[in-house]
């Protein structure tokens, strides 16, 4: 078999020179942006060999904007510290994390030819350290409907110091059906004669709140389960309150932490201990007990168990909080001036906005977890506020 001349004889070119990096770009472009492989083989092909072209063609390729565009990962950072209001002992429902989901179809009325039907929502509010939960059907979702469920759950928790809420699809971030956001007059309002403050996560950011995300999976497989066994695909307002109230119940007797297999440990430390100052749904016992018996000890029965929780929570939920499975690395911080793609679910990847970083948002620990990104679409600027794992960096500033 004849081998060409550029076979026998190839141009031997050094890697460093930058011709060597013009020629790796244009046989990279020809290639219609494949890896390094496929790139390399072709350099081969045309009669070049660049010495340690390897490297070189995984640098070209590293530093291919296509490339970025087409395959490029998103940015990450390391994880972040948890608030202060999940590791700080506090009252039930002090600092409250909430969201809202459904709609469950509901029968409102009966009439002569078939029944009326509406929706309803539910709010989910969970103590950010004692992990209990309560939740509030609401009729709309609009502000007025969630104001009254606000109000429903500080007449029967009390009154909360700090709320947080998400910017997702069925919250704050759908602000074209909920009309929440804390510019609303009369939701300032209310909250400022509370007494108490609201933080937003940034948009697109779901696993900021992670903490109710897992416990609207867990109510709704739940409630599921019930709607399953009821058989009737007909429910109305009353029997889905209901099944909410059994959903809350269950939520909140779940363990915290694993179940010990320690005789000396039997008990399970759950948030119900907390609310309901009872280690079980057993009914009490019968019997004949005097209102000074239970003055002198009931009392004291009832602070053991709170302090008992407390102690529990400190030894084992507590430690068990800093695990942390991923985004356990440190990863350079974005900066501005980057030019980067803005991930959009609703498009194709090769439809996905490309932005300026405007401004970089660093948390208490000097690291960027939040960026402004200004896009432009038929001449209007717009800034939009994103996490960096919605975000892939085609330009740094410093290359």
């Amino acid at each position: 078999m004849d081998h060409s001349e550029n076979d026998k004889h190839p141009l031997i070119i050094p890697a460093g020179s930058h011709i060597a990096t013009l020629l790796v770009r244009w046989v990279h472009e020809q290639v219609a942006h494949q890896g390094r492989h496929i790139t390399e083989g072709a350099v081969r092909g045309a009669g070049y060999w660049i010495v340690g072209g390897k490297r070189l063609v995984a640098a070209v390729i590293h530093k291919c904007v296509t490339c970025r565009k087409l395959r490029g990962k998103m940015e990450a950072q390391k994880m972040s510290d948890l608030p202060t209001d999940r590791v700080t002992p506090e009252p039930p429902f002090t600092s409250v994390g909430m969201d809202v989901f459904g709609p469950w179809t509901v029968v409102t009325r009966r009439t002569r030819g078939g029944c009326a039907q509406s929706k309803r929502w539910a709010v989910l509010f969970t103590c950010m350290s004692t992990r209990a939960v309560h939740i509030e059907l609401i009729e709309a979702m609009s502000t007025d409907s969630f104001i009254n469920a606000l109000r429903r759950f500080f007449s029967v928790r009390g009154p909360a110091k700090l709320l947080r809420s998400d910017r997702g699809t069925n919250f704050v971030g759908a602000c074209k059906e909920l009309s929440l956001d804390t510019a609303n007059t009369a939701l300032t309002t209310y909250l400022h004669e509370k007494g108490c403050s609201w933080v937003f996560n940034p948009p697109h950011a779901s696993h900021v709140g992670g903490s109710w995300e897992r416990l609207i999976g867990v109510a709704r497989r739940i409630l599921d389960a019930m709607l399953l066994q009821n058989g009737s695909s007909r429910i109305t307002h009353e029997v889905l309150s209901t099944f909410m109230a059994e959903v809350m119940a269950i939520i909140n007797a779940r363990p915290l932490v694993s179940i010990s297999t320690d005789p000396d440990c039997p008990g399970i430390l759950t948030p119900a201990v907390l609310l309901t100052q009872k280690m079980s749904a057993v009914s009490a016992p019968s019997g004949n007990f005097s209102s000074g018996q239970l003055f002198k000890k009931q009392w004291k029965q009832v602070q053991n168990l709170a302090d008992t929780f407390w102690k529990r929570w400190k030894r084992e939920y507590l430690s068990a909080l800093q695990s942390r499975t991923k985004w356990t690395e440190s990863r350079a911080n974005i900066k501005e001036g980057d030019v980067v793609l803005l991930k959009d679910v609703q498009a194709n990847r090769n439809e996905w906005p490309i932005g300026l970083v405007v401004k970089v948002i660093p948390s208490n620990d000097k690291r960027v977890r939040k960026v402004e990104v200004r896009t432009v679409k038929k001449g209007t600027a717009t800034v939009y506020l994103r996490p960096v794992t919605d975000i892939i960096v085609l330009v740094s500033e410093t290359e």
